[in-house]
C-alpha cells in the first residue's frame, strides 16, 4: 500500500527537475549593461604640416591621446598628510663684557644644534682711545632647535637689547608647487609617448622642443621647492654683538676768570705832569742813542766807501764835460 503511494511522488520530482533544464537551456543570454567605449581615431593635426598642404601621414586608429599642453587635473595634496612647513627668523641683539668670548659661546651653539654659520662680521670702533671689538653673525640652525638656541645666546649676554623672531607659513605655497609638479611630470610623459610614436623628422623636433619648456619648467619648480624645504628644516638667528662700554666722567673745563679792572683813584695832575715829562726825557734820550749810534758805528764804517763812490763819479761826470766843451 506505501508502495503504491510513493511511485507517483517520484515520477514528479523528476518531471520537475527535467522542466527546469529545458527552461534554464532555452533561455536567452543577458545583454551587457554598457557597451565598451570605442576607441578614440585622433589625429596629430597639431603637427601637420603648413596651412593647405595635405598632411605626410595620418596616425593609424586608436593610437594614444592627441597631445595636448594643458595639465591634467591632479587632486592637490591633503594637508593633513604633512607637517606646516614654517620659515622661521630671529634677529637679536646683545651687549656683552667680552666679544670674544661671546663668539666662543656663539661657536659652541652652533656645534651643539649641529647648524652652521651663514656669514660673519667682526669690526673695531674706537671710543675714547680705545678700539672695543663687535660682530655680527648669521646662523643656520634646524628648526626643532631654533627656541632652545636663541635661549642658549641670551644667556651670553649681560643685557638683551633687542629680540625678535618672525615666522612664515609656506605650507600652502609647497604644496601648490607639488600640485604643478605633479602636472607638468603628467604632461612631460605624454609628450614623450607622443615622441615615440612621430613618424616624421619634423614632428620630432617639434614635440622635442615642446618638451624642453615643460622639463625648464619642471626644473624651475623643483628648485622653488628644495628652497623652501631648506628654509622650512633650517631657521636663521642674525646675532649682533656689542660690548660694554665703560662709563668716562667728563672732567669741566675751567673758565676764565676775569682780571678785576682797577676802580679810578682822584685825579691827580702833578703825577700826569711828571709821567709825561719822563715819557719826552726818554724819547729825546732814545734819538740821542740813536745817533750816537750812526755817527759812531754806521759812519764809519759805510762813510769812506761811498766817499770814494762819490768821488769816482764826480771825476767821471768832470772829464765827460770837459771832453764836450772841447
Amino acid at each position: 500500500m506505501c508502495s503504491k503511494r510513493l511511485i507517483p511522488v517520484t515520477v514528479i520530482l523528476a518531471v520537475i527537475v527535467l522542466l527546469g533544464i529545458v527552461l534554464a537551456a532555452c533561455a536567452p543570454a543577458a545583454l551587457p549593461t554598457q557597451a565598451p567605449a570605442a576607441a578614440p581615431t585622433m589625429m596629430l593635426d597639431m603637427y601637420a604640416g603648413e596651412e593647405g598642404a595635405a598632411p605626410t601621414q595620418s596616425a593609424p586608429a586608436a593610437t594614444a591621446a592627441p597631445l595636448t599642453l594643458s595639465e591634467p587635473e591632479v587632486a592637490p595634496q591633503d594637508y593633513a598628510t604633512m607637517g606646516h612647513m614654517i620659515i622661521k627668523n630671529g634677529d637679536i641683539r646683545l651687549l656683552v663684557g667680552d666679544t670674544d668670548r661671546a663668539l666662543d659661546g656663539v661657536t659652541q651653539v652652533v656645534t651643539d644644534t649641529r647648524g652652521y654659520v651663514i656669514s660673519s662680521r667682526v669690526w673695531y670702533q674706537d671710543y675714547y682711545g680705545t678700539n672695543y671689538k663687535y660682530a655680527t653673525l648669521t646662523l643656520g640652525v634646524p628648526v626643532d632647535q631654533f627656541e632652545p638656541a636663541l635661549r642658549r645666546i641670551r644667556g651670553l649676554a649681560l643685557r638683551v637689547v633687542d629680540d625678535n623672531a618672525s615666522g612664515e607659513d609656506v605650507t600652502s605655497q609647497y604644496v601648490d608647487l607639488q600640485s604643478q609638479l605633479s602636472n607638468l611630470e603628467a604632461t612631460r610623459d605624454r609628450i614623450l609617448s607622443f615622441l615615440k610614436s612621430a613618424k616624421t623628422v619634423d614632428e620630432a623636433l617639434r614635440i622635442n622642443q615642446e618638451l624642453s619648456v615643460v622639463e625648464g619648467q619642471i626644473e624651475k619648480i623643483k628648485g622653488q621647492m628644495n628652497y623652501l624645504s631648506n628654509r622650512s628644516a633650517f631657521s636663521t638667528i642674525t646675532i649682533n654683538l656689542e660690548p660694554e662700554l665703560p662709563e668716562v666722567v667728563m672732567t669741566p673745563t675751567p673758565t676764565m676768570t676775569p682780571t678785576p679792572i682797577p676802580a679810578l683813584g682822584p685825579w691827580d695832575p702833578n703825577k700826569t705832569t711828571q709821567r709825561a715829562t719822563n715819557t719826552l726825557v726818554s724819547v729825546y734820550r732814545m734819538i740821542v742813542d740813536a745817533l750816537i749810534w750812526v755817527f759812531v758805528v754806521l759812519v764809519p764804517i759805510f762813510g769812506p766807501p761811498a766817499f770814494l763812490i762819490w768821488l769816482v763819479v764826480w771825476l767821471v761826470r768832470r772829464k765827460i764835460r770837459q771832453v764836450g766843451k772841447a
